[in-house]
Order: C-alpha cells, then sequence, then structure tokens
C-alpha cells in the first residue's frame, strides 16, 4: 500500500460494501451528480480544476469527461463507473502512465429486468389500459376491455437477442424462465446460435443488447424490419444509434412491428410530437435501465475492488489499459 494516504474526489453515485472498502483504501470527497438539484457533468477543465483543488489523486466518476488537464495532474488512477469508459480519454490516460478502471456489468441485471418489463407493458398494452382506467374510459368508444387488449402470450414464443454481452446473458435466462425460446447473434460471443437473418426470421420479439459501434449503428433499418416476422415485437434498451427509428415508426404504421419497447434516444430526448408518442403500440421510457440502487452497489464494489488491487501491487481484473501496469 502506499505510503501516503490518497485522497479520492467521487462524483459517481456509489453505495453498498464496496463504499465501505473505498474509505479504507483513500479519503474521499463524496460528490455525486445524483445529488445535485440539476444535472452536473463536469468537462475536462472542471473535473481538473475540481480535483486539484480537493488535492486529490484518484478520480472515480460515471459521466465527467477525463481529459486533456486532468491527465496533467499526478494521478493514482482514474475508475469510471461504466461498463465502457466512453467518458475517459483512455489514450491521454495511458500516455500520461493512468490506470483506467472501469465497472463491467454493473448494470446488466437492472437493464435485463426493465426489457422484460418492456416486453410485457408493450405486448398486453398495458400503458394504454392505465390510461383508459384513469380517464374513466374502460368501456371506450362501447368496447369492453377484454376485446381491446387480448394478445399473445410470450411463453412458447421465440425471443431473438441481438447482442449476446452482460446485458444479453442476464435476459437470456429470464426469457427462458417465461418459457420462450431464445436464440441469439453476436459474431463476438461464442454462444451465438444463429445469423443475424435467421434471428430476423424466426424471432417473434427481437430485442437489442449491442453497444454502439461503427459496425453497429444503424444496424436495424428498413431492410431489417421488413425481413423480421408480421407482428414482430422491437424491444430496443440499449442505445437509439442501433436502430433506424424512422423505419420503425413505419414499420409500426404498417403493422410489420405490432409492438415497440424502448429505453434510449438521440440525444437523451424525444419531442412531444414525435411520431412514436402517438402510438399505443409504443412503450418510451427515459433511459433508465440501469436507475437502480443495485446498480450503484455493483460499480462501487468492482471499482473498489481493482482499487484495492492497483494500490496493493497487484494487477487490477477491469483495467482498460493494462500496458501502464508494467512490473505488476
Amino acid at each position: 500500500m502506499p505510503d501516503v494516504r490518497p485522497k479520492a474526489l467521487v462524483t459517481a453515485a456509489v453505495g453498498g460494501p464496496g463504499l465501505d472498502l473505498l474509505g479504507q483504501l483513500a479519503d474521499l470527497t463524496l460528490d455525486s451528480w445524483l445529488d445535485q438539484p440539476t444535472l452536473r457533468i463536469y468537462d475536462a477543465e472542471q473535473l481538473a480544476a475540481r480535483m486539484a483543488s480537493e488535492g486529490a489523486t484518484i478520480a472515480i466518476v460515471e459521466s465527467d469527461r477525463c481529459a486533456g488537464p486532468l491527465f496533467e495532474l499526478p494521478l493514482v488512477a482514474v475508475g469510471s463507473c461504466r461498463g465502457d469508459p466512453t467518458n475517459v480519454d483512455v489514450a491521454a490516460a495511458t500516455a500520461a502512465g493512468v490506470p483506467v478502471l472501469r465497472a463491467p456489468g454493473r448494470n446488466a441485471d437492472g437493464v435485463a429486468e426493465l426489457a422484460v418489463g418492456l416486453m410485457f407493458a408493450a405486448t398486453r398494452g398495458l400503458v394504454a389500459a392505465d390510461a383508459d382506467v384513469r380517464k374513466g374510459d374502460i368501456y371506450k368508444e362501447g368496447t369492453i376491455p377484454y376485446q381491446r387488449f387480448r394478445a399473445w402470450e410470450l411463453a412458447g414464443r421465440t425471443a431473438g437477442l441481438v447482442g449476446l454481452g452482460a446485458v444479453g446473458r442476464a435476459l437470456r435466462w429470464r426469457l427462458r424462465g417465461l418459457g420462450m425460446e431464445v436464440i441469439a447473434y453476436d459474431p463476438y460471443a461464442d454462444e451465438s446460435t444463429v445469423s443475424l437473418d435467421e434471428l430476423l426470421e424466426r424471432a417473434d420479439v427481437v430485442s437489442l443488447h449491442a453497444p454502439v459501434t461503427p459496425e453497429t449503428t444503424g444496424m436495424i433499418g428498413a431492410a431489417q424490419f421488413a425481413a423480421m416476422r408480421d407482428g414482430v415485437v422491437f424491444i430496443n434498451s440499449a442505445r437509439a444509434a442501433l436502430h433506424d427509428t424512422d423505419a420503425l415508426v413505419e414499420s409500426l404504421r404498417s403493422g410489420k412491428v405490432s409492438a415497440a419497447g424502448l429505453d434510449h434516444f438521440e440525444g437523451e430526448f424525444l419531442a412531444p410530437d414525435h411520431p412514436l408518442t402517438s402510438l399505443d403500440s409504443v412503450v418510451l421510457a427515459p433511459h433508465i435501465g440501469g436507475a437502480t440502487y443495485d446498480t450503484e452497489s455493483n460499480h462501487t464494489r468492482i471499482i473498489a475492488d481493482d482499487l484495492c488491487r492497483l494500490l496493493a501491487g497487484a494487477r487490477p481484473l477491469h483495467c482498460v489499459n493494462p500496458e501502464v501496469l508494467s512490473g505488476r
């Protein structure tokens, strides 16, 4: 362990047993972005200034930008509480010899649970049904709810998962537990079972769980929606950039896609007059898949455990630039 006890600025939301370990490893300044009255995400200059004013050598962040002037400071490590530390200039950190720790799989269960929720809400019309009850419109236009909300059960249907990382695997066993057959496409996973074309042809539910890369951006467009089964259910609890939203709207309007559940929009915002908001067959959530206390506990534990290894002279398990760890 270092002779001088380090100081850590923690702007991520942290909690659980990992927080106790962090407190044993360093003097903590806890200032979570979630505790602020308005959204606060530091840019690189602001974070560097705050680190310098605190005399901190460890930054534990979630969305703050780690780049440029931050890596001019004498840092021990940066802990990015994300599966993929997209908020960190890893090349700059490596050039400065600063290890960057990450938290893979931190929100896998939370996102998988939300995907299940979106499936049920979209296929069973739960949002529209709730609205009818609240408006006293149960017998809308002389119909009865049993007529309006009849649906196929998920049990016995086939779910196609596009992406079989931590979230895809967490969703797979949940869907199997619901009685669904689960097939998966992922060119980087040994457990992948089908090609994308076969998945689109066979799946009653298509659920996206891939990262956004040049290869995956827009991977589900008009041609892919056309290749899906008639009446398919479409779920995207990953990122909106994976699909063509205009093509999705057209597929919903035509009935090719019978229902959809979405948990992300470009720019983290969907205009109230967007065509998606007028479709009762769509359930919309504002990027809340990972918004669980368990996610915070998970990433705190993962970062704390790896920081403990780093400070003890051992190799962290989840360091994105291990080349800076020569000798460990």
